[in-house]
């Protein structure tokens, strides 16, 4: 049998939790930079990026994420980064993304909603030629922006509609932007059929996970960390199968929890409360999501075999047709089998 990170290189995947901007490589971040040098902070020098990407906390992350926004200037660069971020997934065999999207930031930016549909619609289109990797959308609406920014999201979500859209997310800080504000646009978003995954949890209390439970309808929970502290919510969660999605290195990257081994992600998934592991916004926080299936195992102590569940459980968690989670299941089984022997 391989070693395990050789298992995990050559594991199909998916990924529930992964960032549109916050996805862009060190190179396609250079080129932006060099693009528009004179006119950003950010370093145009792919090996300075290190040292730009280091947070002091999670405000600094949020200024330093707007930062790489500022250089997403046209259609032409958000076709750019959407074919490359499928590009680096597609290399670590992940065969489904749900890449979480922010058209407000965009369109406030002065690209056209119908211009970034177009651009990011074409490029899932060309990935999945290129690569064979199939990409979803989740319209997310930036927290610190406000009601504003909620209408317009849900505007562009329900005017555009572009065909990979599948669900509406919440991101941002959470210190400060309560979550029931947001109810109906949520409300909205799912009487539209779009499927409701929330941020919540991350840097604040169980509360805010309550609220996206009973205000957001949240089918999912982006990171949810903060969980641990409710065992009636986490029985809660465990209960109904509402699975958290677990990025335990952007957590320690934006100071959320203090190290890897104070992680609390063996704790949720000893309280049975079904879980993810993704990678959030990867080049940013000097991670893949190889990496961080590599962490998980060791903060579970698992083998090959716990690894492939536990990539089964993402592909449980996906919203996608049965008939596709039982063919990505069934092609884990397979390359698990075949690792085995």
């Amino acid at each position: 049998m391989t070693d395990l990170p050789t298992f995990i290189a050559g594991l199909p995947k998916v990924e529930l939790h992964v960032h549109h901007v916050g996805s862009a490589s060190p190179r396609i971040v250079a080129e932006l930079a060099a693009r528009h040098e004179g006119r950003s902070p950010v370093p145009a020098d792919p090996e300075a990026l290190a040292d730009y990407f280091a947070f002091r906390d999670f405000a600094h992350f949020i200024e330093v994420y707007l930062s790489v926004v500022d250089l997403i200037r046209d259609a032409d660069d958000v076709w750019l980064l959407t074919h490359e971020v499928a590009r680096e997934l597609a290399r670590q065999q992940v065969r489904y993304a749900e890449l979480t999207v922010t058209p407000y930031s965009h369109v406030n930016r002065g690209i056209p909603a119908p211009a970034f549909c177009e651009a990011i619609e074409d490029a899932r289109k060309r990935a999945e030629a290129d690569f064979g990797i199939a990409l979803r959308w989740c319209f997310d609406i930036p927290g610190e922006a406000g009601l504003p920014a909620a209408e317009q999201t849900l505007r562009i979500a329900l005017d555009e509609r572009p065909d990979g859209l599948i669900s509406f997310g919440l991101g941002g800080p959470e210190i400060g932007v309560p979550r029931p504000q947001f109810k109906p646009y949520f409300d909205q978003a799912r009487a539209a059929g779009l499927r409701s995954v929330p941020h919540a949890g991350e840097t604040t209390g169980p509360e805010t996970i309550w609220d996206a439970l009973r205000e957001l309808g949240a089918e999912r929970i982006g990171h949810g960390i903060s969980a641990v502290q409710d065992p009636a919510l986490l029985t809660y969660l465990a209960e109904r199968r509402i699975s958290l999605e677990i990025s335990p290195t952007s957590n320690v990257r934006t100071r959320a929890v203090p190290s890897i081994d104070a992680h609390p992600l063996p704790r949720i998934v000893e309280a049975g409360v079904p879980v993810s592991i993704n990678s959030d916004d990867p080049p940013m926080f000097g991670t893949t999501l190889n990496d961080e299936y590599a962490v998980a195992a060791r903060l579970l102590r698992l083998g090959p075999d716990g690894v492939a569940a536990l990539a089964r459980d993402a592909v449980a968690a996906a919203f996608l047709p049965p008939a596709e989670q039982a063919r990505i299941s069934a092609e884990i089984d397979a390359y698990r089998a075949s690792a085995a022997r």
